[in-house]
């Protein structure tokens, strides 16, 4: 390795991390253009690392790079959003096939805390916890599928996933789903059910329902 290039990957890192937080705090809007002198000034860093930071997001489809005018935040679209729904409620279902075939007594322990927690930060002013656990939850699961191209793959869609990048839609910007707290904990039982008992269709069956159902009341939401 060159001297320096430890270095100069582990600025790179970070540049794109405080890029990345800005977008998923919603302090970078969808659509906003991303300059990278501006960006070197506020981090205090060469353009090369931001150039660079913006590639890797673009490559984990938060950033969208257009042809001679630059790099800008992803903004979705309701079509894009059933997309994105769909790709998910296959893979993730997939994953929790083969998940219930592979899962440890541990791994079952842990999901069943994150459940917990879940269910404790349901109130609307806890609506970042909220989602953090609900990521944990389902990162859990498709991990503990020991599928390394779905894993590589799913833990690159939740980096872009619409309803983690709250800024998106103002609506739903500080609040939760209408009603999507006891439906969670519902159809997260019925998944980690599956699981427990290691019925592979049960749990691929149980991931495909939760996912429709949050998409259709995500779009119901924001197209009001």
């Amino acid at each position: 390795m060159l001297p320096g290039a430890s270095s100069h990957r582990q600025l790179r890192n970070i540049v794109a991390e405080q890029i990345r937080a800005a977008i998923l705090e919603g302090r970078y809007k969808p659509g906003q253009w991303l300059r990278q002198e501006q960006i070197a000034q506020e981090l205090k860093v060469s353009q090369m690392p931001v150039r660079e930071a913006l590639k890797q997001l673009s490559a984990e489809g938060l950033v969208e790079h257009v042809p001679y005018r630059g790099a800008r935040v992803m903004d979705f679209s309701p079509a894009d959003l059933e997309d994105l729904y769909a790709l998910r409620a296959f893979l993730e279902g997939r994953a929790a096939s083969f998940a219930a075939q592979q899962i440890t007594p541990e791994e079952i322990a842990e999901l069943k805390q994150v459940h917990a927690e879940i269910q404790k930060h349901s109130a609307p002013e806890e609506v970042a916890r909220y989602r953090e656990l609900n990521r944990q939850f389902h990162e859990l699961i498709f991990k503990a599928s020991r599928r390394p191209y779905l894993i590589r793959t799913l833990s690159q869609l939740w980096e872009a996933f619409p309803t983690m990048r709250i800024g998106n839609y103002s609506r739903t910007a500080s609040q939760p789903l209408a009603g999507r707290d006891e439906v969670d904990t519902l159809e997260h039982a019925a998944i980690l059910s599956a699981l427990e008992q290691g019925d592979a269709q049960a749990a691929e069956t149980a991931m495909h329902v939760h996912i429709e159902s949050v998409l259709r009341e995500l779009l119901g939401m924001i197209t009001q």
